[in-house]
């Protein structure tokens, strides 16, 4: 992991969140839009989302150790879920917010929002989508979890000054009910975002197999490799943002352990070479001329 390039990323984050969300709510407060100040502490929640990101990205980095023989890297999905739990807060709130103020409506008087709310929706819209695909790009480019995660914050504090334009300007179009409304839309897409997160974490924390077309990617590979007569098992798990792959293949049964040794290294060697996401590769072979017997383990082989 380029961690030079998520730090970069993460503390950019913190600066433009900051500024944006101090904005939004000057404008929210000044303009009287409930949508917008909403909105403005999902911009305020970004940022210490980003702190959260900054630890688990600092905490995965961590060489290995004699404690921790396989690394640190699921502290990044720790991190995730850290910052899934404070998004479905952030949303639960605001939601709670913009009901209380539908239910009441009938009893108080909906203030109709000014002109600086719209404004401000308009260039938080342009910022937060900005941010998006400038971490998702980050995201990608190292492989982190945690800053893609970060990067669908980005996304869903975009979507949410959406919501905030629409209900601002159903509001001024005559529409009161509208701002509050948006409140709710809001708090939607932050608990939808944040569930996303939290499973992906999820999957990452407790070994998921890969994706089939990746585990048909790595058949492939192996069963290619000059030496390679058969593929008997392929074992996968996402660990944190690397992945583990066991691999048993056969081999003619009448050559040397060096051969055999060299056969099982190429396949180790290609299968790095392509997926840069595989931290451990294992390749055991099995000798063709011998027949095999272990139904239990033939069973467990993903997607034969």
């Amino acid at each position: 992991m380029d961690k030079k390039l998520a730090i970069k990323v993460s503390v950019i984050s913190i600066i433009v969140n900051a500024a944006l969300s101090l904005f939004k709510l000057a404008a929210g407060i000044i303009a009287k839009s409930g949508a917008m100040i909403s909105d403005a502490i999902h911009s305020a929640s970004d940022v210490l989302s980003t702190f959260v990101v900054i630890a688990g990205i600092n905490m995965a980095s961590k060489k290995s150790d004699k404690e921790h023989p396989y690394g640190h890297d699921r502290m990044e999905c720790v991190a995730a879920i850290v910052l899934a739990t404070l998004l479905c807060g952030t949303g639960l709130l605001i939601g709670y917010s913009g009901v209380k103020k539908i239910i009441t409506a009938s009893t108080e008087t909906l203030v109709i929002p000014g002109t600086l709310a719209l404004i401000a929706a308009v260039v938080s819209i342009i910022v937060k989508e900005g941010m998006y695909w400038w971490t998702r790009w980050a995201a990608k480019k190292i492989n982190s979890g945690a800053l893609m995660a970060d990067a669908w914050h980005h996304r869903s504090d975009a979507l949410s000054s959406v919501g905030s334009f629409i209900g601002i300007l159903g509001a001024r179009l005559g529409l009161p009910i509208l701002d509050p409304i948006a409140s709710v839309v809001i708090a939607f897409f932050i608990c939808k975002a944040a569930y996303d997160i939290f499973r992906d974490s999820i999957d990452k924390m407790v070994d998921k197999a890969c994706p089939p077309e990746m585990i048909n990617q790595i058949r492939e590979i192996a069963s290619t490799t000059e030496g390679v007569n058969d593929i008997d098992v392929i074992h996968t798990r996402m660990f944190g943002s690397k992945i583990y792959v066991d691999i048993e293949i056969s081999a003619d049964g009448s050559k040397t352990l060096d051969e055999s040794h060299t056969i099982a290294e190429s396949v180790h060697d290609r299968l790095e070479a392509q997926f840069p996401a595989i931290k451990h590769c294992m390749v055991h072979v099995n000798p063709i001329d011998q027949p095999h017997d272990e139904p239990d383990r033939k069973n467990a082989e993903a997607n034969p």
